[in-house]
C-alpha cells in the first residue's frame, strides 16, 4: 500500500473518532493492509470505546510488537489487562512501561501525534491497582508511597484510598487522544488530490477539442466533395478513422480510470 493511501485512511479514521464513530473509524482503518504501531494502538482506542476488551487487547498486542518500546503502549495494556482480570500481566505491563519511561518523570507523545503525557506516577498507580486486585495491599501501598517519595503527590494521595482497602481503579488514555497524523502531510495530500483532478479535467478538455477539431475538418471535406449539407450539430467521424484514432485515446484514458463518450 502507497503511503498517500494509508495516509488517507489513517485521516479519515481519526475523523470518524472524533466524531464517536468508533465503527466508522475501525473500517477505515482495518483496509490499512500494513499498520503501524500508532493505527494499532488507535484501533485499540477504538475497540475500548465499543466494549470490546478482548478486541482491544489483541491491537495492543500487535502495538507493541511492532514497537516494543512504547511506554504508552505498555501503560494502556496494563488498564485492559485489569478489566480482563488479568492481574499478573497487568502488573507487568506495568514494570515494563517503567523500564520503557527510562527514568522520566514524563513522556509527552506530542511530536508521534498523540496529545497525551505519560507521567511516572500514571504508571504506579496502576501497579498499585494491580496489587490491590491480588490481595496484596501492603505492595500496593509501598509502590504508591515510593512515587510520593519521588516527587508525585498524586501517588502519595492513592495511597490514602489504599490504607482504606478501596482498590482505586485503573488509569488509561483517554478516548479522545489519539494517535494523528502529521497536518502538513495531510494538508500535501489534500494539495495533491487537488492538482490530480484539475490534470484530468484539463486532459478530458484537451481530447473533447482533438475530437471536435477532426470532426470539423471532416464535415468540411464532405460538404467539398458531395456538395451536401450536413446538419452542423451533427459529429461525423469516418471508421476507419474512428477506430485507429479512437483506440490510442481510449488507452491513454483508461490508465486514467475514467470513460469518455464520442458522440
Amino acid at each position: 500500500m502507497l503511503y498517500a493511501e494509508l495516509l488517507k485512511l489513517w485521516d479519515e479514521s481519526v475523523q470518524a473518532m472524533d466524531s464517536r464513530d468508533w465503527q466508522g473509524a475501525l473500517e477505515k482503518l482495518q483496509q490499512i493492509q500494513e499498520p503501524t504501531s500508532r493505527i494499532l494502538f488507535n484501533a485499540a482506542t477504538a475497540h475500548l470505546a465499543l466494549g470490546h476488551l478482548d478486541m482491544a487487547l489483541k491491537c495492543l498486542d500487535l502495538t507493541i510488537s511492532k514497537d516494543e518500546h512504547l511506554a504508552v503502549g505498555f501503560f494502556q495494556r496494563a488498564a485492559v489487562n485489569m478489566q480482563l482480570e488479568r492481574l499478573e500481566d497487568a502488573l507487568s505491563d506495568c514494570i515494563w512501561a517503567q523500564k520503557h519511561m527510562r527514568k522520566n518523570t514524563v513522556i509527552d507523545y506530542k511530536q508521534l501525534g498523540l496529545r497525551f503525557k505519560l507521567y511516572s506516577w500514571q504508571v504506579l498507580h496502576n501497579a498499585a491497582a494491580a496489587y490491590c486486585r491480588m490481595g496484596q495491599w501492603e505492595q500496593a501501598t509501598e509502590v504508591l508511597l515510593q512515587g510520593g517519595g519521588a516527587g508525585h503527590p498524586e501517588a502519595a494521595l492513592d495511597s490514602i484510598e489504599v490504607s482504606r482497602r478501596e482498590p482505586p481503579p485503573p488509569l488509561t488514555v483517554p478516548e479522545s487522544l489519539v494517535f494523528r497524523p502529521r497536518k502538513q502531510e495531510v494538508e500535501q495530500l489534500q494539495k495533491k488530490d487537488f492538482l490530480g483532478k484539475a490534470k484530468v479535467k484539463s486532459l478530458l478538455l484537451s481530447l473533447y477539442s482533438s475530437f471536435a477539431c477532426q470532426s470539423l475538418f471532416f464535415h468540411e471535406s464532405v460538404n467539398r466533395r458531395t456538395n451536401r449539407m450536413i446538419p452542423t450539430n451533427l459529429v461525423v467521424i469516418p471508421t476507419v478513422y474512428y477506430y485507429y484514432y479512437g483506440t490510442h485515446v481510449r488507452k491513454q484514458v483508461m490508465d486514467l480510470n475514467i470513460t469518455v463518450s464520442v458522440l
